[in-house]
């Protein structure tokens, strides 16, 4: 059966905008902005979007055909793939710079198979082990690549985008579960997606007294909001690819996973007075990108 264009034009807009996304959240954090007043702007920005969406589109009461366990699925996804996901993100953007923590962040099928693997017993194809061992190798090559942030980064910081992958794995997972089984539109789901993160990173912040959210230089929050619009835009598209009935993950995870590569470019062009990419992470980020693509789609 022909994939639709939709399929592969949906699938690439996230691809796009999440390799530009990295770039404004790292020249707001090189400007005095931090991961949580990141996350925080990013979803409020993102939730306003989508409720606003909703209620235009859907009415007054656009979540009232929902039973509760088909919220509870989708607030769990996002309280997991988007609160923690994007944290860890965020705070791999700082530490270790745009193009290497997006190449890490897209290691997401590594953690995917492996929960196949191990907690569905899924076996364990040829493909799938090609795909593992390009992609660890891709990450170590980043690991000894020497660029990213100028100031310079440790091995173990590569945690960050490692633990945000992991996270959103995890999302994915139940979020395509929950679009399969149940009658949510793409941006009901999306809508869900956000509030939950905005409620789970709140709460964060409120638990540990993190005022200094508010107190960041104002240029950092425009900075920020603007990589918010970008992420709308990017989730809903995403959503949307999901949802239509050719939309396989198969598909769709290998070209939304070329972001690295958008990242990379970018931040050659627009970060070198922040940012150092060097061939080890143009190779690391292609290798990332090749098993990630061969995990997913064979």
């Amino acid at each position: 059966m022909a994939i639709p264009v939709e399929v592969y034009l949906l699938s690439l807009v996230p691809a796009l905008l999440w390799g530009f996304e990295p770039i404004v959240s790292k020249r707001a954090m090189a400007e005095g902005g931090d991961s949580l007043q990141a996350s925080l702007v990013v979803v409020i920005v993102d939730t306003a979007v989508f409720w606003l969406a909703l209620v235009v589109l859907e009415g007054g009461n656009p979540l009232s055909d929902l039973s509760h366990s088909t919220i509870g699925i989708f607030l769990f996804a996002e309280f997991v793939g988007t609160a923690v996901g994007r944290l860890a993100a965020f705070g791999g953007v700082r530490r270790v710079g745009a193009s290497v923590n997006n190449a890490g962040v897209s290691a997401r099928p590594l953690f995917s198979a492996t929960l196949a693997v191990f907690a569905l017993d899924e076996p364990l194809s040829l493909a799938t082990a090609v795909g593992i061992l390009v992609l660890v190798a891709g990450l170590a090559v980043l690991a000894l690549a020497k660029g990213g942030d100028l100031a310079g980064w440790e091995p173990y910081e590569l945690s960050f985008p490692l633990v945000a992958a992991a996270a959103f794995a995890i999302g994915n997972v139940v979020r395509r579960f929950g679009l399969e089984t149940t009658q949510a539109t793409a941006l009901e789901a999306v809508t869900l997606n956000e509030t939950a993160a905005l409620v789970a990173l709140g709460g964060y912040a409120i638990a540990r007294n993190r005022r200094g959210v508010l107190s960041a230089p104002k240029r950092t929050y425009w900075l920020f909001a603007v990589s918010g619009l970008l992420t709308a835009v990017a989730l809903l598209s995403l959503f949307s690819a999901l949802a239509l009935p050719e939309g396989r993950a198969a598909i769709v995870d290998p070209l939304t996973g070329t972001a690295p590569l958008f990242t990379t470019l970018f931040a050659y062009f627009l970060l070198r007075d922040v940012e150092r990419v060097t061939r080890g992470i143009v190779a690391g980020a292609l290798l990332v990108v090749v098993g990630a693509g061969i995990i997913t789609a064979l």
